[in-house]
């Protein structure tokens, strides 16, 4: 049976002192791509940094008395992880969380400090809910799924109900979809009279279970994963939000590794929020394509906990992606003013350096002969060309990182 009504409304009433509403930010730079209004929903700057406490409390708040002195378990990449630990405190339960090896280090300090115990295993959600159920079945603490319950999608379909009240005059809203509950919940949301609101998924494409699966008509096993974007990879689609996404969602669309660094790199740069990858997927679908999307469209960034080590790297892969970032390795003669000259080629095409290394000796080197490692900032995909073709004009035998 589908989740009603009455039953989100009764999720945004447990929730009301709780969870805070998130801002519904105009995104000007997004506007003009798809000619018409973009705003932008801030989960990311939700209570834990993501939706995930809005289900997780949900879920908890309506366990009996003994179901909570058996306590929790979870299985969780970090942001579910988060949000459970945070309605145990709240609630005064004892949750364990199963986090994946690899699992960001923020969010791990972050569940630790709301108090969860942290096990590893695994190198996946997948790996982690097959520990935790073991767990659930050796010590009686009940499971509180990431995205396969009612409570939990009830819960969630609040972040749609404040959608709906901040933008009423929405026509299209596009959700990061990892096991389904987000956008389940916030497509169960938006069913109102008169009124057609089309919901798009979006995956990270070495993520993306549910293509196949909408294919197939039931959830199938994804064999294998690979994305940076943590946080929507499941490899397999929750049951209870599969049954809702099949109905009210239009379609699932998937983005690339470079969509995605591209997508945090401009919304830390143009709307000046931190978003993870999983978070920056609905703005990668928007950029992928911005006339495949009605306005007024509202973009939803479903989290923002992402390791300052990872940022750097994603936002240097973003660069690269836009053409605003150019590594590569350079021969010149070994002779003296050789450097400079080189130097002096790349002023005059206007490229910022930003590291040079000068490496005289190696196997593959000649004896008239250095090669220097360079990173070069550039304005994007033409100027990029344009400072390569210099190199070749100029008689520099190049090659790219």
């Amino acid at each position: 049976m589908s989740i009603t009504a009455a039953e989100i409304a009764r999720a945004a009433d447990l929730l009301h002192d709780v969870v805070a509403p998130t801002p519904l930010e105009y995104s000007r730079w997004l506007s003009d791509l798809v000619g018409g209004d973009v705003f932008l929903k801030c989960e990311n700057l939700q209570r834990t940094g993501s939706f995930k406490l809005r289900g997780a409390y949900v879920r908890m708040a309506r366990l009996s008395k003994k179901e909570r002195a058996l306590g929790v378990v979870a299985a969780s990449a970090g942001n579910h992880a988060q949000g459970v630990a945070l309605a145990a405190q709240l609630l005064g339960i004892k949750a364990t969380v199963f986090m994946p090896y690899g699992a960001p280090i923020p969010k791990e300090k972050a569940t630790r400090a709301y108090g969860a115990d942290i096990r590893f295993v695994g190198t996946s959600i997948d790996d982690c809910l097959i520990a935790a159920r073991a767990f659930e079945a050796e010590t009686g603490a009940i499971l509180i799924h990431p995205f396969d319950h009612r409570d939990i999608v009830a819960g969630q379909a609040t972040t749609g109900l404040e959608i709906v009240e901040q933008c009423p005059q929405v026509r299209t809203v596009v959700v990061p979809t990892g096991g389904g509950g987000l956008i389940a919940g916030i497509a169960l949301a938006m069913q109102r009279d008169g009124m057609p609101i089309e919901v798009v998924g979006v995956q990270a494409k070495g993520a993306a279970a549910y293509p196949a699966s909408l294919e197939a008509g039931m959830p199938v096993q994804l064999e294998k994963m690979a994305t940076m974007a943590d946080g929507i990879a499941v490899g397999l689609p929750g049951t209870v939000p599969f049954a809702a996404i099949q109905q009210y969602v239009s379609g699932v669309l998937t983005v690339d590794e470079d969509s995605l660094s591209k997508a945090l790199l401009l919304v830390l740069e143009r709307a000046k929020l931190v978003v993870e990858p999983a978070g920056a997927a609905a703005v990668a679908a928007v950029l992928d394509d911005p006339k495949r999307f009605k306005p007024p469209l509202v973009v939803v960034l479903s989290g923002g906990n992402i390791d300052p080590l990872l940022l750097m790297r994603v936002i240097r892969h973003g660069m690269a992606a836009a053409g605003r970032y150019l590594s590569l390795r350079v021969r010149i003669p070994d002779t003296p003013g050789g450097l400079a000259t080189l130097l002096g080629r790349l002023a005059e095409v206007d490229a910022n350096i930003i590291e040079v290394l000068h490496e005289r000796i190696s196997e593959t080197l000649s004896l008239d002969e250095v090669e220097v490692a360079l990173q070069l900032e550039t304005r994007g995909e033409d100027h990029r060309a344009r400072v390569l073709a210099s190199l070749s004009t100029n008689g520099y035998t190049y090659t790219l990182n």
